[in-house]
């Protein structure tokens, strides 16, 4: 007969077993079973249990690495490549990216596009005769017509894809979204940024985008003292900073010289106090240069202003930290379809 020690430490032994080790308790069990059969019962149930247990907490680890692995999306990018919406017409942000690179999916970073794909075909969407092999599924849409084109690697949604239109000689045009890609820009040595401030940014890179050699412009603020400040912030006249353009321009096709005419030739540079209606601090004429060749560039064509009569109210300051503004200031004009309202281009040079 077992003593009450002997309960007492059999007790401790199955409480520490099912607390602190299923093992121990198939042990345990392994040793009370009598012959070779109950025995096998014992080793199947305890092998049944820790299969289970490892295929689910590695089906747990392979769902969670893969929601990993997707970009965390807004509610409008969701709308899109989740709910399969559509964005405006003429309204995204590749729309007019004329940089050379990789097009990306937005939500799992798969590339899709190359730049040299891309085409302009005017229907408000950025347009493409040709994806990355193996990138792009085309799938029946739901509206039983047309085909739509969906991320192979993640099933985000694209846009739609059509034939025989003529557009190039792929004849083909994958018609996406913006908001569903993302932009990586390839490195090239023969790409160089200078930074314009001439009034209302919209008027100045209505210009500037249409010129040639120019591959990619964006408009945000320069020159002041607040870190990414807001244009509400700018409009208050307190932060120092000026409405700027960012021009992106291939060397191989144009100059900075050509960039610096460009930009007299489409503001009035003679006026003090704004540009045009626009009048406050954030609205004046700046070149913002880069180094010391960009500096002569400007005060020689400042200079050639000057010898013509003009009194040149045009500053020139060292480029500091670019801060872009908010999206719907981006190709403003090209989006609207309008023309700017205090920027006319004038022959001077």
């Amino acid at each position: 007969m077992a003593t009450k020690l002997d309960k007492l430490n059999l007790l401790t032994i199955y409480f520490d077993s099912v607390v602190l080790n299923p093992l121990a308790i198939f042990i345990l069990k392994l040793k009370t079973m009598n012959t070779i059969i109950e025995k096998l019962k014992i080793v199947l149930t305890f092998v049944t249990f820790v299969t289970f247990f490892v295929s689910c907490g590695f089906s747990q680890t392979t769902k969670n690495k893969d929601n990993m692995k997707y970009n965390e999306l807004t509610p409008e990018e969701e709308a899109v490549i989740v709910r399969k919406g559509t964005e405006y017409p003429y309204t995204g942000e590749l729309l007019n990216n004329k940089r050379s690179g990789t097009y990306v999916c937005k939500r799992c970073d798969a590339p899709l596009y190359r730049s040299d794909d891309k085409f302009d075909s005017q229907c408000g969407w950025p347009s493409f005769d040709d994806e990355i092999e193996g990138a792009v599924k085309r799938i029946p849409d739901a509206d039983g017509q047309r085909t739509e084109i969906v991320c192979a690697n993640c099933g985000g949604h694209l846009g739609h894809v059509f034939l025989g239109e003529g557009f190039t000689e792929k004849n083909t045009r994958h018609c996406v979204n913006s908001i569903s890609m993302k932009f990586v820009p390839e490195i090239n040595a023969n790409i160089k940024k200078a930074y314009f401030a001439s009034g209302c940014f919209w008027g100045t890179e209505f210009y500037f985008m249409k010129a040639n050699g120019v591959k990619h412009t964006v408009v945000g603020f320069m020159g002041g003292h607040v870190e990414n400040p807001t244009y509400q912030q700018v409009c208050g006249k307190d932060t120092g900073h000026l409405e700027t353009t960012e021009v992106e321009y291939d060397t191989t096709k144009t100059t900075y010289e050509d960039m610096v005419k460009l930009f007299f030739e489409t503001h009035d540079f003679t006026q003090t106090d704004g540009q045009g209606p626009d009048i406050g601090p954030q609205y004046l004429s700046c070149l913002f240069y880069s180094d010391d060749t960009e500096k002569a560039i400007a005060e020689k064509y400042i200079a050639i202003l000057e010898s013509k009569g003009y009194k040149v109210a045009t500053m020139l300051k060292p480029a500091s930290e670019f801060w872009k503004a908010e999206d719907y200031h981006q190709q403003y004009y090209d989006k609207k379809a309008g023309r700017p309202y205090c920027h006319h281009y004038t022959k001077i040079f």
